[in-house]
């Protein structure tokens, strides 16, 4: 379509515009019904109407007016009687009948006592019995709601003095700026507290309405302003501040799940950090133990390391199974029985920059999302025996056989006819194999019937380099391994349901217990299901801190739709991973 032209210059207005629009739309209009209707609706008097309202208040907008009078009722009298005066024709008429409803009327009162009313907070008068030692006093009132306050006070042991101990970062003491750590609390609302417990001036707190009033004096020194923290962790345990005997304030404190995005907002106390969740629109940040606190915690387990900090009270509250096929393999996995007779199973080789962290903490992440000319990443799947995680697999392999793709293992044992070199195994000596294990070159390796089994890192990577979603079932100590750079794994948990839906589930399935392709396949006993349930057990409770995603296989076709939704997010959506991923 053409351009429109206003046709009387630029300062022509949306009325004008209006007017001449359908007359220039004519050419472009194929039916006469089509024209008629533009100019029905152009032509409408009540769109005239609003857009010269529009146009008026846009240009009283632009003088920036003020009001004549400050009451508008009486503003509206006036007009009134200076309307009775003039030749009284129907718009005049229709307006003085507006002006004169009652309703109108009690609009413009109502507006009037709103108007007239001075909302600005009234400051209390300087007292005049302060004492002359106190020669810097601060005075300070605050409205109070729901609100905490954000400040965490305590009671100096030597002098007996009510301190503030913490200010809690985006709390109302904190956006204030009136309130700073090592400030003495001397009264509230002029009551005194140098002899009371910090539990008994959280009573007067309770106890107030409306505004309260602080007495202060100014600590020595003053609190450093600091920025809003840019860093996140994700939390690898269960936090509960009303179960640690440890936290300084528990009120104060803010609880999570392994797994949350946490964001630090203060790092200033080395053994207290202050965070909030990520995305969370509350400003308020709470107290978890820090990363070193958590980790000797944990590790030592001595009480006396309960009674490190004095406790500090929160001032509130205030407002401011199948053979391979198609590249596909059987896993490796031996069963309970197998493990009795096998002294070797895989061995991931020792990373020291992983074992060294034994105690699961906080891992700092930052937002990433794959790009369209990146590798994927790779996809770890992890599971106790008969979970279904090798038909769970399979699964995914054969619903699109371009997009996913499986490693190939390497084996020192013979050939058989059927097979072929690269496809079922890769087939080579034994001398050979024990050298690459040597250089570090497999990602886990064992031993069977005297023959060597493993999985190298270069099957990995060429799976990769193929533009697939490489698809590995591992043991899940191997998992620390895999986590850098080059790999950015995704680690999903296949997780059993409760022994009586495996007894109801899995009663007509059977079982491969050998890693090999003579293994018999077998029924489940129970005494699987008693395994299966407390290996999950056991891989949950020591590795469930490195796993992205648990799904539970109840039902296989409900696993398989909840893996594939998985999966389609991860290519698409955009996921937290961890720092070194990206900035190494």
């Amino acid at each position: 379509m053409p351009a429109l032209s206003t046709g009387s210059g630029s300062d022509t207005g949306l009325y004008e515009l209006l007017a001449a629009l359908p007359a220039q739309l004519q050419p472009h209009v194929d039916s006469q019904e089509d024209l008629t209707f533009l100019w029905d609706m152009f032509g409408e008097k009540s769109l005239h109407s609003l857009v010269k309202i529009h146009e008026k208040l846009h240009y009283y907008e632009k003088q920036s007016p003020v009001p004549i009078l400050h009451g508008a009722a009486a503003l509206a009298d006036d007009l009134a009687e200076e309307l009775q005066n003039k030749p009284l024709n129907s718009e005049i008429r229709e307006l003085l009948k507006l002006l004169s409803k009652p309703n109108v009327k009690a609009l413009l009162s109502v507006h009037d006592t709103v108007a007239q009313k001075n909302y600005d907070p009234v400051l209390p008068p300087m007292p005049e019995d302060i004492d002359d030692e106190e020669d810097s006093v601060k005075i300070i009132r605050l409205v109070k709601n729901r609100e905490p306050l954000g400040a965490t006070i305590k009671k100096d042991e030597q002098t007996g003095a009510i301190i503030v101990a913490r200010i809690m970062r985006g709390g109302a003491a904190d956006r204030s700026g009136l309130i700073h750590v090592g400030d003495e609390l001397r009264e509230v609302n002029g009551i005194p507290v140098e002899d009371k417990r910090p539990e008994e001036i959280i009573q007067i707190l309770a106890q107030s309405q409306g505004a309260i009033t602080f007495k202060i004096i100014p600590g020595s020194k003053e609190e450093t302003p600091s920025k809003e923290g840019k860093m996140f962790i994700k939390a690898l345990f269960d936090y509960n501040p009303n179960e640690d005997k440890a936290i300084p304030c528990k009120e104060a404190g803010l609880s999570f799940k392994k797994g949350d995005i946490l964001q630090i907002m203060s790092q200033d106390d080395a053994t207290w950090w202050q965070a909030k969740h990520e995305a969370d629109a509350n400003p308020r940040a709470g107290l978890i133990p820090s990363k070193h606190f958590q980790e000797r915690y944990v590790d030592l387990l001595s009480p006396r390391r309960l009674a490190l900090r004095r406790p500090e009270i929160l001032v509130q509250p205030l407002k401011v199974s199948n053979r391979k096929s198609s590249g596909f393999r059987k896993s490796f996995r031996l069963s309970r029985k197998d493990k009795k007779t096998n002294k070797s199973m895989y061995e991931c080789k020792k990373s020291d920059q992983y074992d060294t962290a034994d105690v699961p903490t906080y891992e700092e992440v930052t937002p990433y999302r794959r790009q369209t000319n990146e590798k994927y990443r790779l996809v770890v799947l992890v599971g106790p025996v008969g979970v279904g995680l090798n038909e769970l697999k399979r699964k995914l392999l054969i619903s699109d056989t371009q997009h996913y793709g499986v490693t190939v293992p390497h084996t020192t044992r013979a050939r058989r006819s059927q097979e072929s070199d690269g496809v079922e195994y890769i087939f080579i000596s034994k001398h050979l194999f024990e050298t690459d294990v040597q250089n570090n070159k497999f990602i886990e390796y064992g031993e069977y019937k005297n023959n060597y089994y493993g999985t190298s890192i270069d099957s990995v990577r060429s799976v990769l380099a193929k533009n697939k979603v490489c698809l590995l079932d591992v043991q899940p100590h191997t998992v620390k391994h895999l986590r850098t750079l080059e790999f950015k794994p995704y680690v999903i948990f296949i997780k059993p349901p409760s022994i009586e839906r495996l007894r109801e589930t899995r009663k007509n399935a059977k079982i491969i217990s050998s890693r090999d392709d003579q293994g018999a396949a077998k029924p489940f006993t129970e005494e699987d299901f008693q395994e299966m349930i407390k290996s999950a057990q056991i891989m949950e409770s020591q590795y469930g801190h490195l796993f992205d995603k648990i799904i539970i296989n109840d039902d296989l076709t409900v696993a398989f739709n909840e893996l594939k939704t998985t999966f389609d997010k991860l290519e698409t959506e955009t996921h937290w991973v961890p720092v070194s991923w990206l900035h190494s």
